[in-house]
Order: C-alpha cells, then structure tokens, then sequence
C-alpha cells in the first residue's frame, strides 16, 4: 500500500494441525457432525466455509483480518498482539518529479479503538459451544462447531429455531457475514447461495477432500435480510457493478498551505487520457485505519478499498480522478487503484474468498468499462509498477505480495492461464500450483526468522540450472551490486504467475528465461511444471544496436511540450536490454504526461507526443522501451 507498515500475525499452530492428522475425510465428516448437532443443513455450513476459507485451515493461523479456520472465526485481538510491524518501501506515492515528495508519512495502527463485533466471532463462537478460544484457533473440527454454532444463533435471533431446509437460512447467513449494511449482507448471501447451487469439490492445505453436491434449484427466501436492521449505504455516487456491495466514502480534494493541495488530482479521463492499468494493492492497516488514512486531504489515495470480512467496497475518488498510489505517475495517470485489506508479510497471510470474488466483479467490470485487458501486464500488483529514475527503484513497494493467489483471482475473472503454445514455444506464462508450490520466504518476523510454508505464485529464479546456483541479481534494486534474496519484500530474483516471458534456453528440468538483461533458471520439471508455453508479441533490439535502454515511464519527447509546461526527462533505467535478447510486449503506447501541479484543475494538461514505447514484461516489474529501439514479432 502507499503506507509503509507489514504486518505479521504470528503462527500460531502446531507443526501437525488437528486436520492434517485427521484420517481421510475426517473434515467431511466434521461439517456434516456439526450441521447435525446444530441442526444447521450441512450444505449451508459448506457454503459459508467455502466463501470463508475455501475450506482451508490454514494450519491454525490467522487470515489478514485475524479470522482463524475453515469458518474464519475472527480473533482480530489475539492476531494484532502478536503481529510485529515493518516496512516495505518509501516510495513517493505520487512518483511525479515534477513536485515535491509526497511519502504519505508512516502510519500505525494507531490507537485501537475496540473491535467491532464482526472482528471478535470467535469469542462469541467459545460462548455459544464452551469449547476453548485456543482450540477455535487451531482444531479445524472445532472451528467448523463453532461456526454452525453461530449460524444457528443468527437464525435464533430472527426469531427462527435451528433447522428446516437450507432456503429458510439466508437471513442467518447474512447475519453470519458481520456485515452493518443491507447490500453487503446480501451480498455476501448471494455468494454462499450461489456455491451451493453451483457446487464445489477441492482438496485442502490439509490434503482432505471436501465436497459440496450442487442444488440448482435452491431458490432462498431473501425477505429476511429487511429483518436484522442495518443500515443503507451511500452509493448515489459510486461507480461499481450492481453485483458488488459499494459505498461512497469520499477522499477530500482540499488546499492547505502554500500551493499544497491533496489528496488526489482532478482529470477528465478517458476523455483527458486513458485507463490502462488497475493495480492491486494491499493495505498494510486495517479497515477503520484505511478509511480514515483516505479520508485525510494531507495524505495519499486510491480509487477503492476493499474489505477482508465481507467483500465489502469503499469507493473514494471518481473513476475520471487520478489517485496517489502506485509510486509512479505515468502509471497513476493511467490507472484505477484497488486497496485489500490485508498485510504482505503475514506467515500464513490469506485472503477471504468473499473478498477475492467482491474484487474480481469489480475489476471486470471495470475492465470491460475502460477496455483493459484482463492479463497481468495491465491488471498488475503494486509490486509489478516500475520506479520512475534509478533513485526510486529500492524504494518501490512490494504488496500484495507472493501470496496474493493470481491463479485463484483470473479464474474468477473468467481467464485462468493456460496453456496457448505447446511445450517447445517461444514463450511461457509463469502458473505453479499455488497450493503444493511453497518456496522457502524469510524475513516474515521481526528478527528475520524464516516464514511459515505457504502456497505461492511466485518463481524463483537462478544464475545457472541449479538450485543451488545464486539467485539473478536485480542492478536497480541493488546498486552496489548486492545479491538477490529469499526475503519476503525481495523482488529481484522473482517471476509472478500469470507473467509471460521469452525463453532463452531450456536444459532437462530447467528453463531459462530473458529477465533484467540475463538469463534467469527455474526449475520446471515436466512432472510439475510451473510454467505453459504461450503464445506473445516479442520485441529485441533492432538490426545494428548492441543494446536498448529500458525507462520506468513513457514521456513524450522534449518538442511535443507546449510552452509554459516544463519537459519532464525521459531517464533510463540501470538496466539494458541486450542484442539476441527477447522480451514479452503487451503493446505500444503513446508517450503521454499529466501535468497536474496545481490545485486549480483548469491549470492542467495533457501532453501527447509522436515517440511510442512498448511496454515489456522485463523482470518482475513492467518497464518500456522506445519503438524505434525495436523490432517486434509474434511467436
């Protein structure tokens, strides 16, 4: 996020979780004891579980929002304590040299104010079973009993007794949610409704299989939700699809001081410019801090937040508004930003699905709004934004991180990858199976202990094919020519899923791909590949140059600015791209700069010049080259 704050919630289970040392089927069994002796249909409790934590126990620690188990019964007090802070950038969230630095300014946590009900169910959960609020945390089987115990308690108070079929339970499951507004609540309903109609089958982190027989016809009574008294939220000026739950929370546009103004600039897009990118980000806070950091005219900004419980999204700038997020003001310019409630570094950081299904509806509909293609050159991470000049490349942000699942996320988008060439193409598209894929991560905990294991995305890449080869070095990231590390932040040595790149060479299990200027090894064994072969635009350095320089941002050249609008420099990375070398393009642009330094907005422009660029997939992070630097083919 814009804030530099990580935060670890502490791992707190055993090496061997009460489900992984349960015989086979032992959780299938466990739901359906549960839905029995709290007389709530076994297909709800699966529902419910599903959108919670696709089944998952997580080994007994907390989710991002300090929800625990299968039912993701939330301990937010117990995860907090327990979590130690770090950082995970300084970049100026504007990235705009033309103006001062605007860092944000670090934020905490702040003074806690006490947790809202939805952020304490496990408490609630010990009450209603008796069972111990460590064993809630850590047994599987017991969290699944204290969420029907809580289910079954919602639907008491709507004046219902436990039972009847699952039709009669979703005023119950939208209680269950904690949400405070009508259409969250339903939201959230529509959601698990829609898992049992559809059904579900996965195997868990714990190696057991679950399964969830679909129910087309289930058709629920929705007239209860007028019933549990929430409140309505203000969407008259939201921009979100009618299948997302969304709220109008205004970020301020305020002067103060002398020539100051924040928290965002005021632009016509796309009339003014187009929408190329959504970033996704991850908010290092909390729901209550984040909305209050937003709403703060001196701090920083992005277009929605998006909370972890529910799905629940907060919009804070029109979509025609450029937000101060991602570090780098080209990209700014250009991009809509999505902050997740959640914390990088976690151990055993995870992301609710009801969260992951709110942001992909929005995020489709947004890219069908604007044109953005769904791929992951255009709907990128925080860490996937290139610095603007050599100084900002160390500073810039690492969120949402290697465990953020992009797999997960594009299938709910409706592209999952997949193989488009076959095993001897020109390219690959990066695609571990992110459960079974657990690359060793350090630096989780405050004295840089080793992270728990944990389902990944990401690949790691070597000088040689060799695992214990060094790690490809990243000239930007280290000056001084340091070595790229296993840390948790350390994106030198890093390809994403979902990232494509040119191949460089292939050797038994290995594949070498082009990435930073050098070959970069990873394991990709034909038993358990981690990458398919692609189809992609491909650009090298034209006929005569020896090597390309690479820029962070695509500026129009000097003469296409109009007078009174300073030239902003077009500043070469440290790195090159090398003749015979070959990188993926997601396609040309032309350079473009907003000049937005004033606070009165008729004082803006936009320039436009004749230079284009291709944007290239050129390590972890995105980067351009000038179209005359290259020749482009389609492998």
């Amino acid at each position: 996020m814009v804030a530099a704050l990580l935060l670890t919630l502490a791992s707190v289970g055993p090496s061997a979780t009460a489900e992984q040392s349960a015989p086979s089927g032992g959780l299938q069994r466990a739901f359906a004891d549960a839905a029995a002796e709290y007389r709530v249909p076994q297909n709800v409790l699966l529902g419910v579980s599903y959108l919670q934590s696709r089944w998952d126990g997580h080994g007994g620690a907390p989710s991002v929002t300090g929800g625990y188990g299968p039912m993701h019964l939330t301990d937010a007090a117990t995860a907090l304590a327990e979590a130690p802070h770090h950082s995970h950038g300084t970049e100026d969230p504007r990235g705009d040299a033309a103006r001062a630095p605007r860092t944000g300014g670090g934020h905490s946590l702040g003074e806690r104010a006490p947790l809202p009900a939805r952020l304490r169910t496990l408490e609630r959960a010990a009450d209603l079973t008796g069972i111990p609020a460590e064993r809630l945390r850590t047994d599987p089987a017991a969290n699944i009993r204290g969420g029907a115990a809580l289910l079954a308690d919602a639907r008491r108070e709507l004046g219902r007794a436990p039972g009847g079929g699952a039709a009669d339970w979703y005023g119950a499951v939208a209680r269950f949610s904690g949400a405070d507004d009508t259409a969250t609540a339903t939201a959230y309903a529509d959601d698990v409704f829609d898992v049992i109609r559809t059904g579900q089958s996965r195997t868990t982190d714990g190696g057991q299989r679950v399964s969830l027989r679909a129910d087309e016809g289930l058709r629920p009574d929705r007239s209860a939700v007028a019933r549990l008294g929430l409140r309505t939220a203000d969407r008259t000026l939201t921009e979100c699809p009618v299948t997302v739950a969304c709220e109008w929370i205004p970020a301020p546009y305020e002067e103060f001081g002398e020539g100051d103004y924040g928290n965002h600039d005021k632009a016509d897009r796309p009339a003014s410019q187009s929408v190329e990118y959504i970033v996704i980000h991850d908010t290092e806070a909390t729901w209550d801090t984040t909305l209050r950091l937003v709403q703060d005219p001196e701090y920083v900004s992005w277009h929605y937040s998006l909370r972890s419980s529910d799905g629940h999204v907060a919009q804070h700038l029109r979509l025609k508004d450029v937000g101060w997020h991602a570090g780098n003001w080209f990209v700014n310019a250009k991009s809509i930003g999505l902050e997740h409630e959640g914390f990088l570094a976690s151990p055993d950081a995870w992301y609710t699905e009801a969260m992951y299904r709110s942001s992909a509806r929005l995020v489709r509909y947004l890219a069908r709004r604007y044109g953005v293609p769904l791929d992951r050159q255009h709907i990128i991470g925080h860490d996937n934004v290139p610095g603007t000049l050599p100084s900002t490349i160390p500073g810039m942000h690492t969120d949402p991180g290697p465990f953020w699942d992009w797999a997960h996320y594009f299938t709910l988008l409706g592209r999952p990858f997949v193989a488009t060439a076959g095993p001897g193409a020109a390219a690959v598209t990066i695609r571990p199976d992110y459960d079974r894929h657990r690359p060793v991560y350090t630096g989780c905990a405050e004295a840089g202990d080793g992270c728990a294991p944990h389902g990944s995305g990401a690949v790691r890449l070597h000088t040689a094919p060799d695992a214990s080869a060094p790690l490809v070095k990243d000239a930007g990231l280290r000056p001084d020519g340091g070595d790229s590390t296993t840390g948790v932040n350390d994106t030198g040595a890093r390809a994403s899923t979902g990232q494509r790149f040119a191949v460089a060479e292939r050797r038994g299990d290995w594949t070498a791909v082009w990435y930073l200027g050098q070959k970069a090894w990873f394991h990709n064994p034909r038993t358990r590949p981690v990458a398919v072969g692609a189809r992609a635009v491909l650009v090298t350095p034209r006929e005569g140059l020896a090597e390309v320089p690479v820029y962070g941002r695509a500026y129009p050249e000097p003469s296409a600015y109009p007078p009174g609008v300073p030239v902003q420099a077009v500043t070469p990375l440290p790195y090159k791209l090398l003749a015979g070398q070959r990188y993926v393009s997601a396609g040309s642009t032309p350079g473009e700069y907003y000049r937005a330094t004033t606070f009165d907005a008729s004082q803006h422009a936009v320039v436009r010049g004749e230079e284009r660029y291709y944007e290239i997939q050129f390590g972890h992070r995105v980067a351009f080259v000038k179209a005359a630097d290259v020749l482009v083919t389609r492998r």
